[in-house]
């Protein structure tokens, strides 16, 4: 398969961008995220790390929070925690990206401490997410509408009477699980935001905003090369990633993994989940150079959405797949989780080939 490199905007500066364009960019993101933990601490940040409410589908090609604007005055603050994350992604990808033009001491310090605090922040909306997510597939494969204690309470009937029994177990199982797992993730989530772990990474940002630690070499240093390296490293992933497979519509070698004994991660997934993060610094360093005023590569858009499908279905996939390796649990219930498990990893080949096909287009641009 021919290797498609990613093209410049057609806008792009003639002139060399020097450092001065990195130390703006690094700037606004420090406020914008000094800015989201003010927000989040006056909406309280007890709210804000919730997932109690029900997860959304953003149209973003990042993240899979959710909130529920409004309900319980919870909406502003879980939004906070969404941009107080996203900043501090922003910030670490583009520390990588340019890291050659920074204090190297100060860069590789700051940037695992970012990356722990976007995961540790993250973690409670994903387990949230992926419980609707595969209790959604769950009713949809056993033709029921909407989640089994809601077509209980609806109907005034036992949840079984909507669902078969493998179904509506397999769902309580998978609620038990994730439901602990997500209030863990809280709970490390808040003890987090009050560690002195975070008021140093809290102050880092701070003098960031104010002053950038550039070398000297960054003044007169054009940022492009360092940007189009982080765009040839997505090209070369991409061409490493199986497409012609992808291009098929029915992967058979992606479900061998299926129920086995192992608990690793799929091995097909590892380098899908690279690309989608080589992407994502792929867009801040355009972010970069180009700003927000940028045109939208509609291409680059379709194939992050689709990269981020895979990932959740992956990860449900496995949920599925561990509450399945339980001990004691009924022929029926163990079976409803192995269709679930399957089901998933269907969705898994769809994201794949929708990539596939998105990503052999043409590069389309919207003003």
């Amino acid at each position: 398969m021919a290797q498609q490199h990613l093209e410049p905007p057609t806008d792009s500066p003639a002139g060399p961008m020097s450092g001065d364009a990195l130390a703006g960019y690094l700037r606004a993101q420090a406020t914008e995220f000094l800015r989201s933990l003010r927000q989040h601490r006056e909406n309280g940040s007890d709210a804000g790390t919730t997932a109690r409410a029900k997860p959304r589908t953003e149209s973003r090609a990042e993240p899979r929070d959710g909130s529920r604007a409004g309900e319980n005055g919870s909406g502003e603050s879980v939004d906070a925690a969404r941009a107080l994350r996203r900043s501090a992604r922003r910030i670490s990808g583009t520390l990588h990206t340019f890291r050659p033009l920074l204090d190297a001491e100060w860069s590789e310090g700051m940037r695992p401490e970012l990356a722990w605090l976007s995961g540790t922040l993250a973690r409670e909306h994903a387990y949230a997410a992926r419980l609707e997510r595969l209790i959604g597939a769950l009713n949809r494969l056993s033709g029921a509408a909407g989640f089994p204690a809601q077509a209980a309470q609806d109907t005034g009937a036992p949840a079984k009477g909507s669902l078969t029994v493998g179904a509506a177990k397999a769902g309580a199982l998978l609620d038990r699980q994730l439901t602990l797992a997500r209030t863990r993730a809280h709970s490390a989530a808040l003890q987090a935001l009050g560690s002195s772990r975070f008021h140093a990474v809290a102050d880092s940002v701070a003098v960031l905003a104010s002053e950038v630690p550039l070398t000297p070499a960054a003044a007169t240093a054009d940022l492009r090369p360092l940007a189009a390296a982080a765009s040839d490293r997505l090209t070369d992933a991409v061409a490493a990633l199986p497409l012609v497979t992808a291009g098929h519509p029915y992967n058979a070698e992606a479900l061998v993994h299926g129920l086995s004994a192992d608990t690793a991660p799929h091995p097909q997934d590892a380098p899908w989940h690279q690309v989608r993060l080589l992407l994502r610094l792929h867009r801040y360093a355009c972010e970069v150079l180009y700003g927000e005023d940028a045109p939208i590569d509609v291409r680059l858009l379709r194939t992050g959405q689709a990269l981020n499908r895979h990932r959740d279905a992956a990860e449900a996939a496995a949920a599925a797949a561990a509450a399945a390796r339980t001990p004691r649990i009924a022929p029926a219930t163990a079976y409803a989780l192995g269709v679930l498990h399957a089901d998933q990893r269907h969705e898994v080949e769809a994201a794949r080939f929708a990539f596939q096909q998105n990503w052999q287009k043409e590069t389309v641009r919207t003003p």
